[in-house]
Order: C-alpha cells, then sequence, then structure tokens
C-alpha cells in the first residue's frame, strides 16, 4: 500500500470543527494537519508543504486572510476557505486574494470533500502543464496521479512523500533536463544551496534504490551532472 498520502492543512481555532475536519479527511485516505491560528498555521505551512490548505477567517491573532496573502506571494497551493462569514463581498474578497474555493458554515461533508478533490485536481492540471491524464506510463513505470501510487513492472513501489513529489514533477516533464533549482524550488519551494541539493540527491539515490537500479546502471532518471535531472522518454 502507498503511503503516500495528500497533505491537508486545517486552520480553524473551534476545536470541535477541526476534529471533525480531520477525522473526516483521514477517513477519506488524507493525511490532516492543524493549527489552530495564523502564526501556527504559517510554521506548519512551510514547514510540511501541504497539498491543500482549508482556511476559516476568525482566527484568534490574525485574520486567515493575511494568511492566504502571505501563500500567494510565492505558492499555488490549492486554498478552500471555510467561513461563517456568508456576506457576498468577503466571498469575492477572498476569491480576489487568490482563494481556489469559498465554503460557508454550517457546511455538508459529502460537498466538503468534492470541492477538496476538485480543488486538489485542477492543481494538478495547473503543475502538470494543463494535462489531464490520470496514468502516466513510461515503459514498465507507470504512475497513478490520482491516488499518487507508483509501479514498475507491475509492483508497486512504496516512495515517500518527497520522494514521489520528485518523480511526479519529473514526470510531468518527460525528457526534460529538470535543473537542481527548478526542482528544488518546486519541491521544497527554497532556493538551493548546498544542503538543498546533497538533500536532492540522497532521495534520488533512494528512489534509484526503490526502483531496484544499482549505481552505474540504466535508470528511468538521468543524471545530468552538475546540471540535474532527467526522466528518459525511452524507459525499457
Amino acid at each position: 500500500m502507498s503511503n503516500n498520502k495528500y497533505k491537508i492543512l486545517i486552520v480553524e481555532d473551534e476545536a470541535n470543527i477541526r476534529s471533525l475536519l480531520s477525522a473526516l479527511l483521514e477517513a477519506n485516505g488524507y493525511r490532516a494537519l492543524e493549527a489552530d491560528c495564523c502564526s501556527g498555521a504559517e510554521l506548519m505551512y512551510f514547514s510540511h508543504v501541504p497539498d491543500l490548505v482549508i482556511l476559516d477567517l476568525g482566527l484568534p491573532d490574525k485574520d486567515g486572510s493575511l494568511l492566504l496573502k502571505k501563500i500567494r506571494e510565492r505558492d499555488l497551493t490549492p486554498i478552500i476557505v471555510l467561513s461563517a462569514r456568508s456576506d457576498e463581498d468577503e466571498k469575492v474578497k477572498m476569491l480576489d486574494l487568490g482563494a481556489n474555493d469559498y465554503v460557508t458554515k454550517p457546511f455538508g461533508t459529502a460537498e466538503l470533500l468534492a470541492r477538496v478533490r476538485s480543488s486538489l485536481r485542477d492543481h494538478r492540471k495547473i503543475s502538470g502543464g494543463g494535462s489531464t491524464v490520470a496514468v502516466f506510463s513510461n515503459g514498465p513505470l507507470e504512475i497513478r496521479y490520482d491516488s499518487r501510487r507508483v509501479f514498475v513492472k507491475g509492483k508497486e513501489i512504496s516512495l515517500t512523500q518527497i520522494e514521489y513529489n520528485i518523480l511526479s514533477f519529473l514526470s510531468e516533464n518527460v525528457g526534460k533536463v529538470m535543473t537542481y533549482s527548478a526542482i528544488i524550488k518546486s519541491i521544497w519551494r527554497e532556493y538551493p544551496d548546498e544542503g538543498n541539493i546533497k538533500r536532492l540527491q540522497v532521495n534520488m539515490a533512494n528512489i534509484r534504490k526503490k526502483f531496484g537500479t544499482m549505481p552505474g546502471e540504466e535508470s528511468f532518471i538521468v543524471n545530468e551532472l552538475g546540471i540535474g535531472y532527467r526522466l528518459r522518454e525511452d524507459a525499457n
């Protein structure tokens, strides 16, 4: 089984709602992260790099719109505002600030889950250059984007969240050399330095090992020395 679940950050100061959302998401195959204030949410966001944020606006330390602005300054991570504010002007304001969706409280759980799925799906299309394919297939390598599962010769390969994100990013740019800088900015949202490049190289070595590729053997992923990595188009 894959241990590579979508991470969703819940930013909500009401403990009962936060617990409900966490249980709902976990029961539906997501990994839930929690924060009860804006400052805590900012720390969680930049530490864990979630795939989606569910954001309340009425937080005890700052208004949630400030976190929305901060995230949008650097990332396109999907953000669903979940708020008791039902005024149309408020909804328009949040959408103009960059929210992907706006759900008012009280909310239906089935509808919220549908909006989560939709936001994640739309983001995949954007990050994948508009592609709507659900499965990437390249010789014996298969990546099922919707379930975030990877197979080689029909056998499932268990990748960590970071390892999967690296492989997925390369597959979206198959055949192209992706520089260390491009990969690091996409995966960790940081500027490359010696430490980040080493971290990338360690993760890449782990991916090769899990694929059963020994040093010196041909791999799905080509190491362009001193430049970056490329996912081969002609894997076999």
